[in-house]
């Protein structure tokens, strides 16, 4: 798992790897079991402090997805998946293929976010009612 930090995005650094970290859980690139990054790898690599991969965790553990085991890590207990997120689902293909056209369209990413949560604010998926808050992509 590596993080990608934005430091011109307006997140919190901290909310980034949270963010981060549940994108891959929710498709299927980390799995329980699997190990986090220790925090001195994560700020080798970010150049953050490690105070704010910490915090990060911290969160994580708290909402029950992670678990830190004194002296060995930070463990995924639990994945969030769908049965048709993972990296090798016809669904991501078509997106992806999808995402390649609206680029050679001239799309920015701003431009396709836009669009994509306009899209999902129609169709509420599983009941939970619209699936993009303004301002969440």
């Amino acid at each position: 798992m590596e993080y990608r930090i934005d430091r011109h995005g307006g997140v919190a650094t901290y909310m980034q790897i949270v963010q981060q970290t549940k994108q891959a859980l929710r498709l299927g690139l980390l799995q329980p079991g699997d190990k986090l990054p220790t925090a001195k790898e994560v700020v080798a690599a970010t150049a953050i402090n490690p105070n704010t991969v910490l915090k990060a965790y911290r969160e994580l553990e708290r909402e029950g997805l992670v678990e830190a085991q004194r002296g060995l890590g930070t463990f995924v207990r639990r994945s969030l998946a769908g049965p048709q997120a993972t990296p090798d689902s016809p669904l991501r293909s078509e997106l992806a293929e999808w995402a390649a056209r609206a680029d050679r369209a001239g799309l920015g990413r701003e431009d396709v976010a836009a669009m994509f949560a306009a899209v999902l604010g129609e169709y509420p998926l599983r009941g939970e009612g619209a699936l993009v808050e303004e301002g969440a992509i």
